[in-house]
């Protein structure tokens, strides 16, 4: 009997992301996540309560549970997505910079490093739940570590140790940001759960989920209205019981063939009872919109749509927000123990995203350029009068960012003959000098 669950053909085992690593980083395990299909507004008390005694695990299913949602998944895709893949500008070491920007033969070190999909649910993870943890890890092919976002199911603070704390198929592991393995993004230093959407976009979310099922039920009694028998003053007990199995066994394409009197009818509601589920999906789908974009013109495009300069302002300030955060979590966390193992100690890079949007780059070149222009005007109208204009303070004023330049060395005046300047005799070398180049005695 134990012959017929031998397999009938062999397959090739998959290697196992896990294996062959060099420093066994990932020799503990993440453990699977668990599903929540069904959700209900005394969930967000509990999971409240148990992520104020330092347990996520409820507070983060509900959280993945609100990325199921068309209208939220998709708003909350465009911050975190269209953050990520906005220009990024980075300063630093020059060779190190050089590694890490992308070029034409294929991506720098920060795009193999930083996966952009990574990086887009790491930042969900710390918009909605109010922190998210990232793990460096390393591969036994490519001198770069990887940045993998861990699923905060199992991250949980302990009081007592004032520590975070993953917890893996082998234990718990004790998070240390910035030690070159964790990255660990947080909406604040205390309490960052408090901070985090969560709450008020999952009261909207389960809202919303059990007002659609709602619909769909009401919609499917309509979909099957009642059918009502006609028939006449004359007809017996029989006829009357005979014409009811046949309009009981109505099926598709069902024909009657009915003597005078007799009659079928539907009797059809008015259905305008979805209307109240309906407003209820419609009012969650604009909080949805109002606690991740901050305004609802820019998605539904009602009145005031047009004037897309105050909109497009509230929709950046947002945007750079974001932008700011992660960039010095990665900075802090990510960055900084990465370039020293691969570039020594010395080695500086830190990163940013330009989330200034197209208007404000052309306004701020118009600025520039007026900033400059009334500079040079104004020193020539003062000119008489031994008076000069502080341009320092017109570039404060003006937002334009300035660097100080060492300023060139006037040329050399030339001999009586006309010939060109002839080169200092350098000093003599130093007697202290002369006794470090000697060899010291044996």
């Amino acid at each position: 009997m134990a012959s017929i669950f031998l397999p009938q053909y062999r397959v090739a085992p998959v290697p196992s992301a896990f294996a062959n690593d060099p420093e066994h980083v990932r020799k503990e395990r993440p453990l699977p996540v668990r599903t929540v299909t069904r959700w209900y507004q005394k969930d967000i008390e509990d999971a409240s309560l148990a992520a104020d005694a330092g347990f996520l695990a409820l507070a983060a299913r509900l959280t993945r549970s609100l990325r199921r949602d068309g209208t939220l998944g998709g708003i909350l895709g465009t911050r975190t997505s269209g953050l990520i893949r906005l220009p990024r500008q980075l300063r630093g070491t020059e060779s190190v910079i050089r590694a890490f920007e992308d070029h034409e033969a294929g991506p720098g070190l920060f795009q193999r490093i930083f996966n952009p999909d990574e990086l887009s649910l790491f930042q969900g993870d710390k918009l909605t739940l109010g922190v998210g943890l990232g793990e460096l890890v390393p591969l036994p092919d490519r001198i770069e570590p990887v940045f993998v976002r861990l699923d905060p199911e199992y991250l949980r603070y302990q009081w007592g140790d004032d520590a975070w704390y993953y917890d893996t198929v082998g234990g718990p592991e004790r998070i240390v940001p910035g030690d070159g393995r964790w990255v660990l993004h947080t909406a604040g230093y205390q309490n960052p759960w408090q901070n985090g959407l969560w709450p008020a976009l999952a009261r909207s979310f389960i809202a919303k989920d059990h007002a659609f099922n709602y619909r769909e039920n009401y919609s499917g009694k309509l979909a099957n209205p009642a059918r009502a028998a006609v028939s006449p003053q004359g007809a017996t007990e029989g006829q009357r019981r005979g014409f009811l199995q046949r309009l009981i066994a109505w099926g598709i394409n069902t024909a009657f063939e009915l003597p005078p009197g007799w009659d079928v009818k539907l009797i059809e509601l008015k259905g305008e009872g979805y209307q109240v589920f309906q407003h209820t999906i419609d009012a969650c789908d604009k909080e949805f919109m109002i606690f991740l974009a901050g305004q609802i013109v820019t998605i539904t495009g009602g009145a005031g749509f047009a004037n897309a300069d105050i909109h497009a302002t509230i929709r950046s300030d947002l945007i750079q927000g974001d932008g700011d955060s992660l960039a010095a979590t990665l900075n802090d966390q990510a960055l900084r123990p990465v370039v020293n193992k691969l570039f020594g100690g010395g080695a500086r890079l830190s990163v940013a995203w330009d989330t200034k949007p197209p208007g404000d780059l052309t306004a701020e070149a118009t600025a520039i350029s007026a900033a400059s222009n009334a500079i040079e005007s104004a020193n020539r109208a003062l000119a008489p009068y031994n008076l000069r204009v502080d341009a320092r303070e017109i570039c404060t004023r003006a937002r334009i960012p300035v660097i100080e330049t060492t300023p060139a060395a006037p040329p050399a005046p030339a001999q009586d003959d006309g010939s060109a300047p002839k080169p200092k005799a350098l000093a003599p070398p130093s007697p202290k000098l002369e006794l470090l180049k000697q060899p010291e005695a044996a």
